[in-house]
């Protein structure tokens, strides 16, 4: 059984900083790309930043230059610092991972259960 399991949530002032871990945990094979989306209330989820196992980075313009993602492979953890955070960064973070489990035929997608993150102006 493999699982996504989030940590760092919480309720930050406008500026400020919070840093997102996840942990993916189980009879792992092997963890590909790892990656962080969010969704706000009546929004569709969206994608924030992605790093794959060899640390190639991608962001979503919103967050470029304020936002950093990076992963360790020993822990098969993947962390989001945000700093300069705004009201519209307000949302439920989910922590996604493709990942290749023990007896698996293939890798899947992997999402983890969504941590709310609260800026106030």
């Amino acid at each position: 059984q493999v699982q996504l399991v989030e940590f760092g949530g919480g309720l930050v002032q406008a500026g400020g900083s919070l840093r997102l871990s996840c942990l993916a945990a189980g009879r792992i094979v092997r963890v590909n790309a790892m990656g962080w989306y969010r969704q706000a209330p009546g929004k569709q989820r969206e994608l924030v930043a992605t790093i794959t196992s060899g640390g190639v980075t991608n962001f979503s313009d919103s967050v470029k230059g304020r936002f950093t993602i990076s992963r360790d492979n020993d822990k098969n953890t993947v962390y989001l610092q945000m700093n300069s955070m705004k009201p519209e960064d307000t949302a439920v973070y989910y922590c996604n991972a493709e990942i290749l489990g023990w007896l698996q035929p293939q890798s899947r997608d992997y999402w983890g259960q969504g941590t709310q993150v609260t800026v106030s102006s």
